[in-house]
């Protein structure tokens, strides 16, 4: 599991400003890429917001975002990508799990080299809490070689 801190300086000094303006939308950023290709600054973001994502939602983040990106990379043409997680989403940082409580999740484990799969219960700094079949499983972040969201998972 990669864990939050492995984010350039580059991206550091953008994603506060941005997570600022995301929360005012009632949205919340999970994924933040930047990157250069031919002379453009290319940003692709991910937004949550415990709901259906629709593209008057992400049309609305591009209109509030691009004005806090072209003051960041002033002069620079700027290619914003915003986007829902999607209903399977790999799950790329540990921070992103306090997102998903309560949706269908399936981790791979190191300790027995297999998939445990269940409703997400909760998250903290050092795991995630799921509702299994067989009952009720805790997992540090340690053991989890991969997560992603199982929208066939349900309650």
């Amino acid at each position: 599991m990669r864990y939050a801190g492995n984010d350039t300086q580059e991206i550091v000094s953008i994603r506060e400003p941005l997570e600022a303006v995301l929360k005012g939308l009632g949205f919340a950023l999970l994924e933040l890429v930047v990157s250069r290709h031919r002379g453009s600054v290319q940003v692709r973001i991910v937004i949550y917001n415990g709901s259906s994502i629709g593209t008057d939602d992400c049309s609305k983040v591009h209109r509030a975002v691009i004005p806090r990106l072209e003051l960041a990379f002033e002069g620079q043409e700027i290619v914003l990508e915003v986007s829902s997680p999607g209903i399977d989403r790999l799950i790329k940082a540990a921070d992103e799990f306090v997102h998903y409580t309560g949706k269908g999740v399936r981790c791979y484990r190191t300790d027995i080299s297999d998939w445990t799969a269940g409703i997400l219960e909760a998250a903290d700094e050092e795991g995630i809490y799921i509702k299994t079949k067989e009952g009720k499983v805790s997992l540090k972040f340690d053991i989890i070689a991969k997560a992603r969201l199982d929208s066939t998972i349900a309650d």
